[in-house]
């Protein structure tokens, strides 16, 4: 049984970096056979210097992200199967650790383990890739006071997690999954709700939008679309990278906030088309759905896991003495991939059913199609997005439609709908 386990594990795995590598090769030969060449429908939208640029940039991303998968597989596999995480098992009970300490100490070494293993990796990305084409702004100091408080962070909400989830699994039965579920949800609301203005000022600055045009059109749109949040607030996001853009949080009320690199590149009526599009996720609760998906899928998880910790052949196929929750916890993080890998087509093609709908809600709420248009031009311009993504690819890896379809859907709206979004 060892042996199928074992080879069952190889087997999934070995197709999904099969997979996605091709995909990723794919992507890059189809980028680097394009040229530097504007595509047709950005003529005139787009200059050349930018397209070379963009192509330049997705093919040094394409390739450090080859050779970052090619390190996670690489580790992944010594983790399993080097006998690593038996031994750090076996260490642990030898000091005398047990039940919730055990628990708690073998998960957040595996995590130390995996976080400094990828660190140089977030080091070349930040000052050698993105510094290259003039995106990195942060300071090594800043850098690592970011790690910093991040390391400590994930120590003040994980540390009591990992003991809460014990503390269900020790005592609540067979059914301590669904006691951990409801647990879990509740903590992950809860952190919704607190992280605008606990967690985010950590790491960011941020200020209300100031009085004057554009927080005049935005709160204008925001209160003829019925739309209440708890205010419009710019980000320092300039402080670390040239990349632009802008989210919300919260659900019932939530808190716009905006990039200052995005409100220095963008008109008002630019400003308000990007906005707007937000407003047409809320307002076609896209953020509820995915909120109540990505639930189910938790659930999900947990079931299986439950599943998994009684099953004493997943543990001997790996190494460990005997079943246990520290044990289950770990090879599903590491392995758990390889058998849901096949529904991120899914998961990117319903996401970009949402965008096109969010777009569709910006042009009737923003009245200004031919500013949606240009403010998604000028985030692709720059952010230096990939102009010639393979479409197999975008298939599978992109939340959002490129830009040419998001374009193509904009322009092939109904005539009436145009008028009155120009009206």
């Amino acid at each position: 049984m060892t042996q199928l386990v074992t080879g069952l594990f190889l087997a999934f795995f070995l197709a999904q970096l099969a997979v996605e590598s091709g995909l990723a090769l794919a992507n890059l030969r189809h980028v680097a056979r394009a040229g530097d060449a504007v595509p047709p429908p950005l003529a005139g939208r787009l200059d050349p210097d930018t397209a070379r640029r963009s192509r330049a940039y997705t093919l040094a991303r394409g390739r450090f992200g080859l050779a970052q998968a090619a390190w996670g597989t690489a580790v992944t596999l010594a983790l399993l199967f080097s006998g690593v995480l038996p031994a750090l098992d076996a260490w642990l009970a030898g000091r005398g650790l047990g039940g919730a300490h055990r628990f708690a100490a073998f998960l957040a070494a595996l995590a130390a383990a995996t976080a400094l293993l990828d660190l140089p990796f977030s080091l070349y990305s930040t000052f050698a890739l993105e510094q290259r084409f003039g995106f990195n702004r942060a300071t090594p100091a800043l850098w690592l006071k970011d790690r910093l408080k991040g390391l400590l962070l994930a120590a003040a909400l994980g540390l009591p997690l990992l003991y809460a989830t014990y503390g269900f699994f020790a005592l609540t039965g067979r059914a301590w999954w669904l006691w951990l579920f409801a647990f879990l949800a509740a903590v992950q609301i809860a952190l919704v709700w607190l992280y605008p203005t606990l967690i985010a000022p950590l790491f960011n600055r941020f200020a209300p939008l100031p009085e004057g045009p554009l927080r005049a059109r935005l709160e204008e749109m925001a209160r003829q679309a019925g739309f209440a949040t708890r205010g419009l607030y710019v980000m320092d996001a300039s402080r670390r990278s040239g990349h632009s853009n802008a989210y919300f949080t919260g659900f019932f009320r939530p808190r716009i906030v905006l990039f200052d690199t995005l409100v220095a590149q963008m008109t008002v009526d630019e400003t308000a088309a990007v906005l707007a599009h937000e407003i047409g996720h809320y307002q076609a609760r896209h953020v509820h759905r995915r909120l109540a998906l990505g639930l189910g899928v938790q659930l999900a998880s947990l079931a299986a896991l439950a599943w998994l910790v009684r099953w004493p052949p997943l543990f001997q196929a790996f190494g460990f003495a005997a079943p246990s929750l520290e044990a289950a916890v770990a090879l599903a993080s590491l392995g758990g991939g390889a058998f849901t890998f096949f529904l991120a087509p899914l998961s990117s093609f319903v996401s970009r059913r949402h965008e096109y709908e969010a777009d569709r809600r910006s042009v009737a709420l923003a009245r200004a199609p031919a500013a949606l248009a240009s403010a998604l031009v000028k985030l692709n311009r720059e952010n230096l997005s990939n102009l010639h993504p393979h479409p197999w690819y975008s298939a599978w890896h992109y939340s959002h439609p490129t830009l040419l379809e998001r374009l193509a859907a904009l322009e092939a709206l109904p005539a009436p709908a145009q008028e009155r979004a120009g009206a």
